[in-house]
């Protein structure tokens, strides 16, 4: 369903999108597990640890107020991670979650990257059923690279 009034856009570094990246993050995380300092530094440092590093990160706005994010943060060789995705709860149910993974699959793509993964949980169950609708394959922990977060248990990769 197209709405009206709601777009995806780049992130737009030195912004308010700093502040706003982090409070949603923050706010789904904390609902469902806990921080973990590989959130901490990257939720307090985009621009740095994801910018610096060739990444990107998308936005969903309603009206000029962010209702959503994903994150591509490099990792080599052509591979890139797909992180921090998030669609505040008020506008879930609406396509805007899978408006937004398949836009940050095309920026992948358009990013030169050969392959796309993530790390979720098995708690997370509408948005592991998002990932494989899209075409993400489950794969074991040891087949990506480096997966510093604890409450990583659904791994899962895409071919580009």
């Amino acid at each position: 369903m197209a709405d009206e009034g709601v777009v995806i856009r780049a992130y737009v570094k030195g912004s308010e999108d700093a502040a706003a990246f982090r409070q949603l993050n923050e706010s789904w995380i904390a609902q469902h597990f806990s921080l973990e300092e590989k959130d901490r530094r990257t939720l307090g440092d985009p621009d740095g640890t994801i910018l610096a590093k060739g990444g990107r990160i998308l936005m969903v706005e309603e009206s000029g107020t962010a209702m959503g994010c994903v994150a591509l943060i490099p990792m080599g060789d052509g591979v890139v991670e797909l992180s921090k995705m998030t669609v505040v709860p008020q506008m879930r149910g609406r396509g805007l979650g899978r408006r937004l993974l398949l836009q940050g699959i095309a920026e992948a793509r358009a990013m030169g990257m050969s392959r796309i993964f993530l790390g979720s949980n098995s708690k997370l169950a509408d948005a592991v059923h998002l990932y494989e609708s899209t075409g993400f394959q489950h794969v074991p922990m040891d087949h990506l690279p480096e997966m510093p977060y604890t409450r990583a248990n659904v791994f899962m990769e895409m071919k580009l």
